[in-house]
Formats: C-alpha cells, sequence, structure tokens
C-alpha cells in the first residue's frame, strides 16, 4: 500500500548573506514513517529543519508542502496550525515560565484546544517527571528534563507530522534512549517523524529512511537498516576505517 506524503521538499535553496548552503535539495516524508537526515557538522540539517519552519527564507524555486498544501510565504504559527510539531536544537524553552505554562504556549495555536486536557495527560504519562515539576521554572530544569520538555510542547498541538533537531545533544545516553523510546512510540501512534541528528548509528537504528547530506548536497539516500550495514556509510559516518571506500550516490531499497 502506498504511503500518502507528509511533507514533501522539492529543489530546495538556501542562501546566508549570498553564500548557497542548501544545493536544491529533495526530500519526503510519508505517513507512518521516521524519516532522518545525517551528516557532519555544517552539511546543512538544521538550516532544512528552518526552512521548513519557514525561519529563513528559501530561493524562488524551492517548494515545501505539507499534507499538499504548498507553504511558500506562510509564517510558522500557520504551519503549526495545519499539523506539524518542531523541537527546535537546544530547546528553546520559556525558562521564565514554569512546565505547565510552557505546555501550554505548546497548544496555543492549535485548533485543538478542547483536547487540551487529555494532551496534557498523555505527555506527563511519558515523562512522568513533568508531573512533579509542573510550577516548576523551565529554566531550573536538567538538561534531560528540558529536552522531555521540549518534545512534550511540541506535542501539544497533536501534531500529524514532528520535526526534531539534534534531540539527543549534550544529553546522557540513558536520557537519550528514553529520548528515542518515545520517538518510536509516538511513531506508533501513526506521527510522521522528521529527525535531524549527530548520532548517525542511532538515528539509522531508529528510522524507517535517511538522507545523508554533505556540504548542502544529498549524497546517500535509502533505507535506514540498509544505510547502517552499507561499509561506505560505516567507514565515512560510523567510525568504521575501510581504505579506499567511496560513497554511493544512492543506497537502494
Amino acid at each position: 500500500m502506498k504511503l500518502r506524503p507528509i511533507l514533501e521538499i522539492e529543489n530546495l535553496t538556501v542562501n546566508y548573506d549570498n553564500i548557497e548552503v542548501l544545493h536544491g535539495i529533495s526530500i519526503a516524508v510519508n505517513e507512518k514513517e521516521i524519516v532522518s537526515i545525517i551528516g557532519a557538522n555544517g552539511a546543512g540539517k538544521s538550516t532544512t529543519m528552518r526552512a521548513i519552519m519557514r525561519s529563513v527564507p528559501i530561493v524562488k524555486d524551492s517548494r515545501i508542502t505539507i499534507l499538499g498544501q504548498d507553504i511558500g510565504g506562510w509564517p510558522p504559527y500557520r504551519i503549526v496550525q495545519v499539523g506539524v510539531g518542531f523541537v527546535p536544537e537546544g530547546r528553546r524553552l520559556f525558562p521564565q515560565m514554569s512546565v505547565r505554562e510552557n505546555l501550554e504556549m505548546g497548544a496555543y495555536f492549535t485548533e485543538h484546544k478542547d483536547q487540551f486536557e487529555s494532551s496534557l495527560s498523555y505527555i506527563l504519562s511519558i515523562f512522568p517527571i513533568l508531573r512533579e515539576r509542573l510550577k516548576q521554572l523551565a529554566g531550573t530544569l536538567s538538561g534531560g528534563e528540558q529536552q522531555m520538555l521540549a518534545l512534550g510542547r511540541a506535542l501539544m498541538s497533536l501534531p500529524r507530522l514532528l520535526l526534531m533537531d539534534e534531540p539527543s545533544l549534550g544529553l546522557a545516553p540513558m536520557v537519550v534512549a528514553n529520548i528515542f523510546r518515545v520517538i518510536r512510540e509516538i511513531n506508533n501512534k501513526e506521527t510522521a517523524v522528521l529527525l535531524v541528528e549527530q548520532n548517525a548509528r542511532a538515528a539509522l537504528r531508529l528510522c524507517h529512511r535517511a538522507y545523508i547530506l554533505e556540504t548542502g548536497r544529498i549524497n546517500i539516500e535509502g533505507e535506514g537498516k540498509r544505510l547502517l550495514d552499507d561499509d561506505s556509510v560505516k567507514h565515512a559516518y560510523l567510525g568504521k576505517k575501510r581504505e579506499g571506500a567511496k560513497l554511493p550516490q544512492k543506497v537502494h531499497e
């Protein structure tokens, strides 16, 4: 059965100060999928996320559609309204607001305000520590708790598509394992996920498909497990040394 596309990116080009940093990339995320974008620092992973959320300008011929709607020219709040949740790199919480107030902000632009209490109950069930911290200022939480809150805030809008930018950055392995467990659980409830992740091995194990960015271009794409087992990918991105290895242009499923 062919899956319905949730996100389609075609010929995405982004310039910073007249320097092109994304060179016409194309990416798709289908319903029920986890898709990862991996690559070295500066490859353009986070820029791709910002372009989807319309926080950086894109070149005229670029096209981004969500659930079949062309979002060119949309402000970020409209993207949330059509069913996109975003967990940015660095969390970007409201540090002087309480945990509960941050969660309330996650539902601010949504059309599902009547489901606020049920959404809140769900978030507190997957992250029980937040229940104990509801009145605590977000800025006083540990790094792991802040990431849980950032993810919970994004889920308050009941997204059809969840964007996550570097969710494991700076966190202890046990916390990362918990975050990735929740990502899988969210996906099992049929929320599609686009994940930018510096831990390439963990991302490939988690995802259905992956794109590997290198200096603003997609050099490799394919099924996550196939990329994980590919010797060229292991050599370039997973720390396995192999002399003479060359990267394939595409790994076919």
